[in-house]
């Protein structure tokens, strides 16, 4: 049975709230690899995901890609929340990895709800914070981290992300996000494959431990 919107986010719980919601929400479904926010254009909704999963990463002018965080199901995007509060254009670029569900929230409830709904500040605020340390983990690990341990902690946000231990994806996906080059990225694989961590197929990484 699929969970309930209120079992996903329950800070939203509050039947004011539900009230509002229940008049501007619009649902909206996008199927794999389809692109929810572009660099540079300007955010039109908050998008509260109740179904599948998106990508959210950086780009530069040369198409290099910098993965910054899943956005699962319960789940909102935080660059989503910051650019409509002050009209903002988008930072970041996020790309549904499979068929995603969720409900569009237009931007101009941001401010009102703030003031006016305490379930919705404390959710924005939540958001926030696990936002802030995701992307701390992320700096951390490219100032810190080898690109193998990199390569390890990545998998193992994908897994935990899609509750499963094989992770399906292509070295070149894996290269993109972690800035590095398709040959490097299979060279580590066939390493931790070797030590006995993953188990290797088309399109497919099994992790083992």
């Amino acid at each position: 049975m699929k969970p309930t919107f209120n079992e996903l986010f329950p800070t939203l719980n509050d039947s004011e709230l539900q009230k509002e919601l229940d008049q501007v929400a619009v649902e909206k479904s996008l199927d794999a690899d389809e692109l929810l926010m572009e660099t540079g254009k300007y955010i039109k909704f908050i998008p509260l995901v109740t179904a599948g999963r998106l990508k959210v990463y950086r780009e530069d002018d040369e198409g290099h890609e910098l993965f910054l965080y899943y956005i699962n199901p319960g789940e909102t995007c935080a660059i989503s929340l910051v650019c409509s509060e002050r009209d903002r254009k988008s930072k970041i670029k996020a790309v549904t990895v499979e068929d995603t569900k969720f409900l569009a929230i237009p931007i101009r409830c941001m401010d009102e709800w703030m003031s006016a709904h305490k379930p919705w500040y404390y959710f924005v605020m939540e958001t926030y914070r696990k936002r802030f340390e995701e992307t701390l983990n992320t700096i951390d690990s490219i100032a810190f981290h080898k690109l193998d341990e990199r390569l390890l902690e990545y998998l193992n946000k994908i897994s935990v992300g899609q509750n499963s231990q094989t992770v399906k994806t292509t070295h070149q996906d894996i290269a993109n996000e972690l800035n590095s080059s398709r040959e490097v990225i299979s060279r580590l694989l066939k390493q931790m494959e070797k030590n006995g961590m993953v188990q290797l197929s088309r399109n497919q990484i099994d992790l083992l431990s």
